[in-house]
């Protein structure tokens, strides 16, 4: 597979060549307006592409260059450009330093996708994928983690970034500094966001916040139990509390007042 590097790291170039025999390395550039010619000319596969560089970061290389025939694997150490990263059909995105079965790992996904999807015409590449996964849901808002996708929000974790549908989570709770994710199938990822930040993106899906700790999908609300202590059951049969002050909210959302 074709491979073009455009970093300013040799270490990374080392470790590409030394665990991916199958990716075949036919340029490596540490300045993005030679880099931007090398990619008109070689036509590559598969691009790793660090975000800071020079003249021209990464984002402003792709925006320059237009057409992108390649899969993107974006390297940087910060980690808050990890949804732009995404606007631009990023396969992956590795933080520095590079974990050597993170590296592997990119580089067999390239090779599937190279071979099980034809890919799409220049021009409509980025449009696609623009659009796909940061859609700006009708009515919401940009909020600390970032554009809405329409019916997906990105999670941003300790081991990267994951795209899931709001129909899979059945609530957010608070931890901290931190809030966790719980989805239908059991998986939990913990981000590093408030709830209230949470709360702000979410509330403009099925979403609501009936407790301090907590922001439920109200699509999962199997049941309503009153007594000493409200609470509501969830699909999958967690109990979550009801605050006082959040049950009239609740209870007008589902015409049960």
């Amino acid at each position: 597979m074709r491979t073009i590097i455009i970093d300013d790291e040799p270490d990374n170039v080392k470790l590409l060549a030394r665990h991916c025999p199958q990716v075949e390395i036919v340029g490596q550039f540490t300045d993005s307006p030679s880099a931007l010619v090398a990619l008109r000319a070689l036509r590559p596969a598969l691009v790793f592409l660090d975000i800071e560089m020079p003249m021209l970061n990464g984002f402003q290389l792709l925006e320059q260059l237009g057409e992108v025939p390649f899969q993107i694997v974006f390297v940087t150490a910060y980690d808050q450009y990890a949804i732009r990263a995404f606007r631009f059909s990023a396969l992956d995105y590795l933080l520095k330093p590079v974990d050597t079965v993170d590296l592997v790992n990119a580089v067999k996904r390239a090779e599937q996708a190279t071979q099980s999807v034809p890919p799409p015409a220049w021009s409509a590449q980025l449009d696609l994928l623009r659009g796909w996964y940061m859609a700006p849901v009708a009515g919401s808002t940009t909020g600390p983690m970032g554009t809405a996708l329409s019916g997906k929000i990105a999670l941003p974790h300790a081991h990267g970034l994951t795209i899931v549908e709001t129909s899979q989570i059945l609530y957010a709770e608070s931890d901290s500094n931190y809030t966790n994710f719980v989805l239908e199938n059991g998986e939990k990822y913990l981000i590093s966001k408030i709830l209230g930040d949470v709360q702000e993106m979410l509330e403009s899906r099925s979403f609501l916040r009936i407790h301090r700790q907590y922001v439920v999908n109200l699509d999962h609300i199997k049941r309503l139990v009153k007594g000493e202590g409200t609470y509501v059951v969830l699909t999958n049969g967690a109990s979550i509390p009801v605050a006082r002050q959040h049950k009239d909210r609740l209870l007008e959302r589902f015409g049960w007042s």
